[in-house]
């Protein structure tokens, strides 16, 4: 076990991924203090050992690491820079850790202000779902000072199996962004599979079988397919989320003059997603987009 008395991490942010990793630094350790406009979450880590802090300065000032775990930039901006923002807390020293899936430009802006009063960040996305989550084994980007990274390797280790630093501060959201081009494509096409099978007279859960070896092999065949075929279309990783990070995908892509062709049509379907009332559901569930549009039904 890590010794309590290495570093006190507080975490800011308690959602499906957020309170799962609080609960691994917790559980590795580590005295926690974690903030959460939601109650529950921070009820159920307090009662497994967590202190509260009632505002992200209050976590700052107590703290030697920080993290925050946020829905999109103007979240993470928000905690960090505005008023009882991690920034009105910071001291010499802090080292803040973002896990938050955002705009790499808004992580460089976040970064140089609360450089000014001797933090030093690190933009942290990680991949890996609910379950990576939960388990411990998340793949985690960085960018930051690789003398900062190899400071906190041990923490992010607690929560994560591949660390990579990727390279200066955004460099690690500009991978996360890459990643998820690449989760988008792989949940478009096994929709497209999975309805193109049943509707050419084939059963979908042999066609899995038969190709999830060979060359289509994926981390999403291997996943997500036995719960669409049970009906079960909840998160995991919620549609709107997805939809989110595209939006972040296409934006850095137009920022830098990029042509993102099957993207730019995968975020189209995932914000169909929104419109069609199914942004609660997993990103999976973009298979209900390409039902309606071929008069299919997974379920039959």
């Amino acid at each position: 076990m890590i010794s309590q008395l290495e570093h006190k991490i507080g975490y800011i942010g308690l959602g499906i991924m957020g309170k799962s990793i609080a609960r691994n630094l917790l559980k590795a350790g580590y005295p926690l203090v974690v903030h959460n406009r939601s109650r529950q979450s921070v009820e159920e880590l307090v009662s497994e050992g967590a202190l509260e802090a009632h505002s992200p300065a209050e976590v700052a000032r107590e703290v030697d690491i920080v993290f925050t775990n946020l829905p999109d930039s103007p979240d993470v901006e928000l905690v960090a820079l505005g008023e009882n923002g991690i920034i009105e807390g910071a001291h010499e020293g802090l080292i803040f850790i973002d896990n938050s899936t955002i705009k790499p430009a808004t992580i460089r802006t976040i970064g140089t202000k609360l450089a000014e009063k001797g933090v030093i960040m690190l933009d942290a996305p990680v991949s890996g779902g609910d379950i990576g989550a939960r388990d411990g084994t998340l793949t985690i980007m960085v960018g930051g000072p690789e003398d900062a990274l190899n400071r906190v390797r041990p923490v992010l280790e607690a929560i994560g199996k591949t660390i990579t630093h990727v390279g200066g501060l955004g460099d690690g959201q500009i991978a996360k962004a890459a990643n998820q081009i690449m989760v988008a494509a792989q949940m478009v096409a096994m929709g497209e599979l999975l309805v193109f099978s049943q509707k050419a007279g084939a059963d979908p859960q042999r066609v899995v079988e038969a190709i999830r070896r060979g060359a289509a092999a994926c981390w999403t065949l291997d996943n997500k397919p036995q719960r669409l075929f049970s009906g079960n279309r909840q998160p995991g990783f919620k549609a709107y989320m997805q939809a989110k990070d595209l939006g972040i995908v296409m934006d850095t892509a137009r920022e830098y003059g990029v042509s993102l062709p099957s993207s730019s049509i995968n975020a189209q379907l995932f914000n169909a997603m929104l419109e069609m009332d199914m942004r609660e559901l997993d990103n999976s569930a973009v298979i209900g987009v390409i039902e309606k549009l071929s008069g299919a039904d997974l379920a039959q």
